[in-house]
Order: structure tokens, then C-alpha cells, then sequence
């Protein structure tokens, strides 16, 4: 069998260090932007037969490898992936390709480092939502901090060492957390191969205090509120290859492991403190959607937005029904083409006039009618129109929160309204009306590389709303399975 995940893993890594090779001298930076794109595509490539080959039918982790990695402590290479990661696997690989894409002509100092950052963190992330054994997933998870400190402290705005610390400091304490948990489960199994922790009897003491270790490592990574404060500096001074990807990709890797971790192992806990969980995911869709209004900066804006939309797929999960932890996921994927989508948007106006703020912009629309047509697309994408992606997610979890509580479902729907009041209010006074000043009145429409790199999004966008069934068949017997499993704890 091809070892598609070895594949999906090695392939950027590799080219990444091809393109340093490759990087210097005169001519390197355009060998380095080939060979980039080379290695993006192929990584792309590599990741499509887990979406097309998929056996839907069944819960069980599929494509495995396993090889000896530490045998002194039992640690393998041991990878795999069933319906709740094999997506992320390829919405990385295309959000890589979309990455390097962009930075084409925008990237001109240390071209070789920016690409080869991005395709070794690429690879990386592949690994940490491939990983069956727990300290596999742990130097992946971990590893993938580098390259994306070194993005933003390198290429970054002019308060990227302070961003880039904070984002490294927030991220890295709370996954030492992580490490204690995995360290004493892993003794108590007398395994590291974490899907036999699945059936670990723990007390529920025990399970309290490895809940909080794992959601403290998974909620700054999300990020959840209050533990989001880096989020916004993090994207304000990132280049835009590094907030797409933040947005896109890195986040969803903390809302991944409260299904491939938190749930299934700690299942009492969960049930025990669904309430408080789905308390804090109320806060970040009503309270952070207020503060996104209150924002001038258009990046900050979509950051807080970020913050809001995830804060629905931590409800979904703590829902324990179907339609909730799907439609969870669903937002995931949506969230990651959305908002994607919007940072290559406020990088298209950034590269031609330096400014994210709101207020310097206005008319836009007259002087770049295409570009204006995407975002007010994408900007509906973000606010849940319907036949967009960002409706379907967003409407599966409202579905099952009415399951589970009407109130519920009530509080969640109002990011329906805040996401729209936010979203078309930054639209409003960036892109209609009469053009603002001189620099709008100059500005080009988009290059041919722009309009079919957008366009590209665009085309997942829709296709994600309104076909989203090969998607979520894709999810439904893995997630089935999970809630199953959860529903036999004993509280």
C-alpha cells in the first residue's frame, strides 16, 4: 500500500529543505519560489487519495503505519487518520499551496527561508493530526511553534518580536501541560499508542485533573477566551502567508484535540464540565463578536471573528450529539477557507497601499471592482449567508443545540447577527461609497496570479456550502463512534 501519510508528511518537509539549498546566490530566489511550489503541489497531491480513497463506511483508522521508532520507551512512527482528521490533513496542503501562491511577487527579502518555513510547518501539522502515538503527536505539535515564530519574528510587522514571543510563550506553557498528561497516561497504559487510552478505567478525580491539563494546552491553541489575548497581536503583525495559515490550519489542531484527545479518553470529565465549556464558547461567539465591532484594524477585526467562529465548534462538541460535533467540524474546514480567504484579501490591499486600517480605505470598489466582488463574497462567507460555507457549519451546530436547549441555540444564533453587523460594517466603509483619497483613487484591480488565487478559494467556498455531503460523510461514522463512546461513561 502506498504510505500516502508518510507521503503527505515528508514530501513539504523535504522540498522545504530543498528550497534552503537551493535558496542562495543570485539566482536563488527565484529557484527557490519553483521549487516551492513544486514541493506544494506535490504535497497537495499526495493528500488527495485520503479524501478520494476514503472508506466511509467505517469508524477504524485507515492508511495506518506503524514502525519502530523508540523502542527503549515503546514510542512508533505510528500514523493514521479516519473521518475527523483526514480533512485537515488536506486542508493544510492546500492552504500550503494557497501560501506559497500568494507570496509570489510579494516576498522579496529571504524568498528561500519564508518558502521553506512554510512547507517544513506544513509537513509538520500533517504529522500532529496524523499521529496515533502520543509522543509522535507531541514533537509534531510542538515542532510546528518554530517555523511560525520564525515567520512572524522575521517577516513580521513592526512589533513582531513581542507578538512572536507571546505567541510562542502562551502556546508553549500550555502544552507542558500537555506533556505531564501524556507522560502519566502513557505509564498508566503502559503504552504510548493513545487509542488504548480510549479504554483506560480512570477515576473521576484523575479525569478532572488530566482535563484540565489537556484543555488548558488545547484552548490556548484554539484559541478559547480568556487565553486568546495573543491571537489578535499574533495576526496584526504576521505576514499574510502566516495569518492565513494561523487562521486556516494552526488553530484547528487545538480543536482537534478535544475530539481526538479530551473527549474520548477523559469522557467523564467531559460530561462533568460540558457546562463551564459550553459557557466559555458562549462568551467568545457573543462577547468577542462585540469586541470585533469595536476594532479599526481590518486584520484584528477578522482575528476576533476567528476567535468567535471557533468558540462555536467547542459548543458543537460539548453538545454529545451528532449534528452538533459534525457540524463542529464542518465549521472548521468552512473557517479554514473563510477565513483564509480574508487575510489573501487584506494582504491583496496591504501590498498596494501599507495600512490595514479601516479608516484609510473607502470606494474601493470604484477603482477595484474584481477585488471587490471577492470580498464582499468572502465577507458574506463570514457572516453564515446561506449556500456559503460558513452557513453550513454554523446551522448544524444551531440544529443541535436546539437538540440539546432551545436557550442555548438561542445564544448561539446571535453571531448570525453580530457576524454580519461586524463583517458588512468593516465592507461598508472599505469598499463602497465614494474613493476615500488619493491612494484608493490609485489603486490597481487584481493581477491575474491574485484573481485566480482568490477565485480558488471562492470555488471551495461554494462548493463546500452548497455541497457539503461528501464532507460530512467523510465525518459521520468516526464521530458516531466518539459519541457512542462518550455516552457509555458512567456519569
Amino acid at each position: 500500500m502506498t504510505p500516502y501519510l508518510s507521503l503527505a508528511i515528508w514530501v513539504p518537509i523535504v522540498a522545504g529543505i530543498a528550497v534552503l539549498a537551493a535558496g542562495r546566490g543570485d539566482r536563488g530566489a527565484a529557484a527557490a519560489r519553483w521549487i516551492a511550489l513544486a514541493g506544494a503541489l506535490a504535497g497537495f497531491v499526495v493528500t488527495l487519495p485520503l479524501f478520494l480513497h476514503f472508506d466511509t463506511s467505517i469508524s477504524a483508522m485507515q492508511f495506518v503505519e506503524r514502525t519502530s521508532w523508540i523502542p527503549r520507551f515503546d514510542v512508533w512512527y505510528h500514523v493514521g487518520v479516519d473521518g475527523i482528521s483526514a480533512l485537515f490533513v488536506v486542508l493544510n496542503a492546500f492552504t500550503t499551496l494557497l501560501v506559497v501562491w500568494s507570496a509570489w511577487e510579494v516576498i522579496q527579502t529571504r524568498v528561500a527561508q519564508y518558502m521553506a518555513a512554510f512547507l517544513v510547518m506544513s509537513g509538520l501539522i500533517n504529522g500532529a493530526f496524523a499521529a496515533l502515538d502520543a509522543i509522535l503527536f507531541y514533537v509534531f505539535f510542538e515542532a510546528m511553534l518554530i517555523p511560525m515564530y520564525i515567520v512572524i519574528g522575521v517577516w513580521g510587522g513592526p512589533n513582531r518580536v513581542y507578538a512572536a514571543l507571546k505567541f510562542f510563550l502562551y502556546t508553549l506553557l500550555g502544552s507542558l501541560l500537555l506533556l505531564v498528561a501524556l507522560i502519566y497516561l502513557g505509564g498508566a497504559a503502559e503504552t504510548f499508542a493513545f487509542q488504548a487510552w480510549y479504554e483506560l478505567p480512570l477515576a473521576l478525580e484523575t479525569q478532572l485533573l488530566l482535563f484540565v491539563a489537556f484543555f488548558l494546552a488545547f484552548a490556548v491553541k484554539v484559541p478559547m477566551w480568556p487565553v486568546h489575548t495573543w491571537l489578535p497581536d499574533a495576526h496584526v503583525e504576521a505576514p499574510t502567508g502566516g495569518s492565513v495559515v494561523l487562521a486556516a490550519v494552526t488553530l484547528k489542531l487545538g480543536a482537534y484535540g478535544f475530539v481526538r484527545f479530551i473527549l474520548p479518553i477523559l469522557p467523564d470529565a467531559s460530561r462533568y464540565l460540558a457546562g463551564p465549556v459550553i459557557a466559555l464558547s458562549l462568551v467568545a461567539v457573543i462577547y468577542v463578536g462585540f469586541v470585533a465591532l469595536m476594532q479599526a484594524d481590518m486584520k484584528k477585526l477578522i482575528a476576533y471573528s476567528s476567535i468567535s467562529h471557533m468558540g462555536f465548534v467547542t459548543l458543537g462538541f460539548f453538545l454529545f450529539n451528532q449534528m452538533g460535533a459534525v457540524g463542529g467540524l464542518v465549521q472548521m474546514l468552512s473557517h479554514g477557507f473563510v477565513s483564509a480567504a480574508m487575510f489573501l484579501c487584506v494582504g491583496v490591499l496591504y501590498d498596494r497601499m501599507h495600512s490595514r486600517r479601516i479608516a484609510d480605505y473607502g470606494g474601493v470598489v470604484n477603482t477595484m471592482p474584481k477585488f471587490a466582488a471577492f470580498l464582499v463574497f468572502f465577507a458574506m462567507a463570514n457572516a453564515g449567508l446561506p449556500a456559503t460555507s460558513g452557513f453550513v457549519g454554523e446551522f448544524m451546530v444551531i440544529l443541535g443545540a436546539v437538540q440539546a436547549n432551545f436557550w442555548l441555540a438561542f445564544l448561539a444564533a446571535t453571531t448570525l447577527v453580530l457576524g454580519a453587523a461586524y463583517t458588512l460594517w468593516m465592507v461598508k466603509r472599505v469598499v463602497f461609497g465614494a474613493v476615500a483619497n488619493a491612494n484608493v483613487a490609485a489603486l490597481e484591480d487584481l493581477s491575474a496570479r491574485e484573481f485566480w488565487l482568490l477565485a480558488t478559494v471562492a470555488l471551495m467556498v461554494l462548493l463546500l456550502g452548497v455541497w457539503p455531503q461528501p464532507f460530512v460523510d467523510v465525518m459521520n461514522a468516526s464521530v458516531a463512534d466518539l459519541l457512542a463512546h462518550v455516552a457509555r461513561s458512567k456519569l
